[in-house]
This record gives C-alpha cells, structure tokens and sequence, in this order.
C-alpha cells in the first residue's frame, strides 16, 4: 500500500494509464463488437462478449498494481527504468491491438500485434521479477489471457 502522497499520487497514476490504454481499446472495440464482430466466424472455445469487459477491467487493474510496485522503487535503478519502458511498449501494444482486429476489422493486422504483445508482456515481467516478485507475478494472469486471445485471434483470422 502507498506510504505517503506521493505513493498515492503513483499509484493513481499507474491506475489511468492502464485503464487509459483499455479506454483506447474500448472506443474501437465497441464500434464494431455488435456489427463487423457479431457476425464473423468464432470457433467454439471463444468465450461470450459480456466476459470481456469484466476480465480486462481485473486485468488492468492488476498490470497498474504491478506498474505500481516497480515505479515506486528508485528510477536510478537500470531494471526498473527498463521495466517502465517495455511496460509502456506493451501498453501501446495492448491499445493498438483493438485498433487493428476491430477498427481496421483485420484479425491479420491483429495477430502480428497480439504476438508482438505477448513478447513484450514477458519482456516487461522479467523486468519486473527482478524488482519485485510481487509486481512479476501480478502482470502473469494478463500474459496468460493475452495468450488465450492470441489463439482466438488466430483462429478468428483462419475461420475468416
């Protein structure tokens, strides 16, 4: 938990840039989950649309406690500076990913950045293992998801 002000003032902020990135996402996810989404085809294991939102908003929530954890230690720190980087490489991923599968409506487009985000979510949490079990272990289950969405994304791009 924050210790001071300023912790606090860290923790709000690791708090709206997460959530910021799933606000990006969210604008062009909801202009094409009803129409373009709807009616493409999704192999049997895709989970139903009312789970995602749920799951990203813990997800987000969790990767923010995490960026928490590794900001608050000292910046003079290589490992954390590095964790901070890729955290914000995998954030821009994360946006960019709902932009190209459901803006553009290209699962292909999606699928390169999917990859590319899985890669940086691992890069970003060996960073965050060597500041803090804590925050290493809370970006897991988002790796995990992102993983799951990755095969979804493939199979969506296959089926269409």
């Amino acid at each position: 938990m924050p210790r001071n002000i300023k912790e606090w003032f860290m923790l709000v902020v690791s708090l709206v840039l997460a959530h910021g990135a799933g606000v990006v996402g969210a604008v062009f996810t909801v202009m094409s989950v009803a129409t373009w989404y709807a009616f493409i085809e999704k192999p049997d294991f895709a989970p139903p649309d009312y789970l995602f939102l749920p799951v990203w908003l813990f997800l987000y929530t969790l990767i923010a406690f995490a960026f928490y954890l590794v900001w608050r230690e000292s910046t003079w720190r290589t490992d954390v500076r590095w964790g901070i980087r890729w955290y914000v490489v995998q954030l821009m991923l994360n946006a960019l990913w709902s932009i190209l599968f459901f803006g553009l409506q290209n699962p292909a487009y999606g699928l390169i950045d999917i990859s590319a985000l899985f890669v940086a979510i691992a890069v970003t949490m060996v960073y965050f293992f060597r500041v803090s079990k804590v925050a290493g272990w809370l970006m897991a289950p988002y790796l995990l998801w992102v993983g799951f969405a990755g095969i979804l994304n493939y199979v969506v791009w296959i089926l269409n």
